[in-house]
């Protein structure tokens, strides 16, 4: 009866290991192409190496986002924990790779503008998007964990969700002084080289996300199973006292 589940256990940790072990691959060939064979724009020089990560770990955020949102909407019809746990998982996700972005993008942005923040409509609406999912794992971090609890922050990551398109229509739709870099708007990119660059970064990040869905995802499952073994306990060993 066991051994199915045990393959298939051994399967998922092999495809994990597996994972990983490409992500790691695809980030170090990110980094050689990115440093050694990219050439050096010629307006902002080696600064402008920091795109290769933000523009993809901003992508990041954004898959990140959308699996909390997958997670919570789901959790709302029908509460399971697999939801709750893939809600969690992508709120940490957002807030993982936002952090990348709103420390990369100021970097960047001292080079391109002289300062390293100003309330542009990305800049703006990013830094908001960022703090709705801060405040979704506040909710389950300190708020308790019963079903209200888990609801509240499953609707908190659906709304988070609406957002999303502000931020990657803002500079269309507000002007504002963020580049649209790979629409050719912003300039920046005229070697084959760079494209590679960008779009190894891509898959590099893309992986990484994955990884990180699927164990924070596995870690939040445990932890379930394991509060609800102690609770079966916790019965058990009442039900024993009331009848001796």
């Amino acid at each position: 009866m066991d051994t199915p589940r045990r393959s298939r256990s051994s399967l998922a940790d092999l495809s994990f290991y597996l994972l990983v072990l490409v992500t790691g691959g695809l980030f170090a060939w990110t980094l050689q192409v990115t440093f050694f064979r990219a050439p050096i724009e010629a307006t902002m020089g080696i600064v402008q190496k920091i795109f290769y990560f933000h523009v993809p770990a901003a992508y990041s955020m954004y898959l990140g986002a959308a699996a909390c949102f997958v997670g919570s909407a789901a959790y709302l019809v029908v509460p399971r924990d697999w939801a709750d746990a893939l809600g969690r998982a992508g709120a940490e996700a957002a807030v993982c790779f936002g952090a990348i972005v709103l420390t990369t993008g100021p970097l960047w942005a001292a080079k391109a503008w002289g300062y390293y923040w100003t309330w542009d409509p990305r800049l703006t609406t990013a830094l908001l998007s960022v703090l709705v999912y801060v405040a979704y794992l506040v909710l389950r971090s300190f708020a308790g964990d019963g079903e209200g609890e888990r609801k509240f922050a499953a609707a908190l990551g659906v709304i988070g969700a609406f957002n999303l398109p502000i931020i990657h229509f803002s500079v269309q739709k507000w002007s504002g002084q963020h580049p649209a870099v790979i629409t050719g708007k912003g300039g920046g990119l005229g070697h084959p080289d760079m494209y590679l660059a960008l779009g190894l970064a891509f898959a590099a990040f893309t992986l990484l996300t994955a990884a990180f869905l699927w164990t924070r995802v596995r870690v939040e499952l445990d932890r379930a199973r394991l509060a609800r073994a102690e609770e079966d306990a916790l019965d058990l060993g009442l039900d024993d006292r009331l009848e001796t």
